[in-house]
């Protein structure tokens, strides 16, 4: 349907178009949306394909192409996440994987971020120790990675583990991202029984590990899932807004769930929602949104017969659409619906500003996931002095306060700043994945190439490569407004205009981590230039300074008193009065 200026408004579709077109132009309309879409058409073209299928996958790329006025739109152009474990290695690798699901080996997903994938993935590793890292870091290695020593892998490219024994925990991690959790404690309870007969209790200890562990993550699974693998659609609409939220169950694992805001005209009903969602989401001729055998949606979809068809056409499988839904999936859905409802409330509540500066932000350095917890690290020192590294976290409602961390550098040469970054770095992701903490959706480093460089080489030692990395280098004279974006992907150097939301969001938080860094190293200065030359000295406590101060009167006495001056104080004897003369004369 075209306007005056020959503009395309609406796209459609029908078995019977002379039915379809003919209801638009009936005496009494209900929709508002459709009162107003006839006043203002002006003329209809007609495409007429083979088969309904054709008509179905025709409306959906045109309404893509289009975008016209009156249809409802999704925008949501990113690919999915996946765990990927490849298979044509001898230690296969599993890793976090975006993309054409070309390459050898099994992928497992879709995620619906790349916060849940990569929560995933760190469980796996914990419970597995599967390797990450690519093949150019696995077949140059001379010792262990720090992986190995935080126990998050058991190092097979210096062969500590053999091909079998790691082909046997590949086994069991597949089984654990099928949903097979009871089936792997099974399994692990033979090769547990057999090591302990023949007295290999390390090699037992090892597998009860295991089995615990599994143990603790199913106790705090405390949504269960329904068996096999579907996605259930739940469409809320509150005060001209809709949600569309969608969980994605695979393997009877829920991998989380996501949400989408559509554009609609005013006076859509849910059920045109859902049934616009379906025919958007899957048949977008995307490898990362293929259906699964069951569709659970909160509201009739409309031809659902051709949707069926053409779905289980593309999955080469059958695939069913549910909407009268009893017992657990019904659960399922009343939860959906609940958090499509909350998703919405929060849209509305959020703060305007903050939210369009992130998805400012996100544009400006082109990223397809959205940003949720955004984690700036600087340094700060004197001529090398006390050298202080700080953390601060901001998330979609602003500053994470709680979330802040200091870092006192230790055992670096004194001013050297890219050294001081990377112990940083490596203290704050290591105990992060230690303690299984949240990993950022972006890390900013107040620093240039040099920093960038430096904290890259730590990222990818800890496989956290696949986190954006940014560098916010100062600009000329130091001026706000003139900051330039170093990508550590090698991308162009970015130079954002001074009046940028994206900037704007980038000082502050650059500026916070400033504030938290200097804090502390002026806290820490003070608290060194104050110390006494006698709290390094072993064996001289709290009382035993007292006694010295007391005795000599001040530290300049003591520093000028002999060994056998300080001998004569109440404890202290020889031995002891030569180790405080050493400290002041040293």
């Amino acid at each position: 349907m075209l306007d005056a200026d020959s503009t395309v408004i609406y796209v459609g579709k029908a078995r019977n178009l002379k039915n379809r077109v003919s209801s638009y132009f009936g005496k009494k309309q209900d929709s508002a949306k459709t009162r107003a879409l006839v006043a203002q058409i002006q003329g209809i073209q007609v495409t007429v394909t083979h088969t309904e299928g054709e008509a179905l996958l025709l409306e959906n790329n045109l309404i893509k192409e289009l975008k016209p006025r009156y249809n409802i739109v999704f925008r949501d152009d990113k690919s999915y996440p996946y765990l990927y474990l490849s298979s044509d290695q001898d230690y296969p690798r599993l890793s976090f994987y975006r993309g054409a699901r070309r390459g050898k080996g099994r992928f497992f997903g879709p995620y619906p971020s790349a916060g849940s994938a990569r929560r995933a993935l760190n469980l796996v590793q914990k419970l597995f120790q599967l390797r990450q890292c690519d093949e150019s870091f696995f077949k140059n290695r001379s010792r262990p990675c720090l992986q190995f020593q935080i126990k998050r892998c058991t190092a097979p490219c210096v062969d500590y583990i053999s091909e079998e024994d790691y082909a046997d925990d590949m086994k069991y991690a597949v089984m654990f991202l099928e949903g097979k959790n009871e089936e792997v404690m099974d399994a692990l309870l033979t090769p547990m029984q057999n090591a302990a007969d023949k007295l290999e209790y390390e090699r037992a200890a090892h597998y009860r590990d295991q089995i615990s562990n599994l143990r603790k993550v199913q106790e705090q699974q405390h949504v269960t899932a329904p068996r096999g693998e579907m996605d259930i659609i739940a469409c809320s609409m509150y005060s001209g807004m809709a949600c569309v939220q969608i969980f994605y169950i695979r393997g009877g694992l829920s991998l989380g769930n996501k949400s989408f805001f559509p554009r609609h005209g005013k006076g859509e009903q849910p059920e045109g929602i859902v049934t616009a969602f379906i025919s958007q989401y899957y048949l977008s001729g995307r490898s990362d949104r293929q259906s699964p055998p069951t569709i659970l949606v909160s509201h009739e979809v409309e031809d659902v017969d051709m949707f069926e068809l053409v779905l289980s056409e593309q999955a080469s499988s059958k695939v069913k659409i549910q909407q009268s839904l009893r017992g657990e999936k019904k659960r399922w859905m009343v939860m959906a619906l609940e958090n499509a409802t909350i998703a919405l409330e929060q849209k509305q509540r959020q703060k305007e500003n903050h939210q369009d500066r992130i998805d400012a932000l996100r544009q400006a350095l082109e990223l397809e996931d959205g940003i949720e917890r955004i984690e700036c690290f600087d340094i700060s020192h004197t001529g090398g002095e006390a050298t202080v590294g700080s953390c601060v976290v901001f998330g979609i409602e602003g500053a994470l306060k709680s979330d802040y961390r200091r870092f006192n550098v230790k055992d670096i040469e004194p001013g050297d700043d890219y050294a001081a970054m990377k112990q940083v770095l490596s203290r704050r992701y290591t105990r992060v994945k230690t303690e299984d903490g949240k990993l950022p959706d972006l890390i900013l480093i107040d620093g240039g190439k040099g920093q960038i460089s430096s904290s890259r080489e730590i990222l990818t030692e800890l496989q956290l490569d696949s986190i954006p990395l940014v560098g916010v280098a100062k600009g000329p004279g130091r001026k706000p407004g003139l900051e330039v974006l170093i990508m550590s992907d090698g991308k162009q150097e970015i130079r954002l205009p001074a009046n940028s939301a994206a900037l704007h969001l980038i000082q502050e938080i650059r500026d916070e981590a400033h504030r938290f860094a200097i804090t502390g190293h002026r806290q820490r200065r003070k608290k060194a230039r104050n110390r006494s030359v006698l709290e390094d000295v072993e064996g001289v406590g709290v009382k035993r300074r007292q006694q010295l101060i007391r005795h000599f009167g001040g530290m300049q006495s003591i520093a000028r008193a002999g060994v056998e001056d300080l001998a004569k104080v109440a404890g202290i004897n020889k031995n002891l009065a030569q180790k405080i003369y050493d400290a002041f004369h040293t």
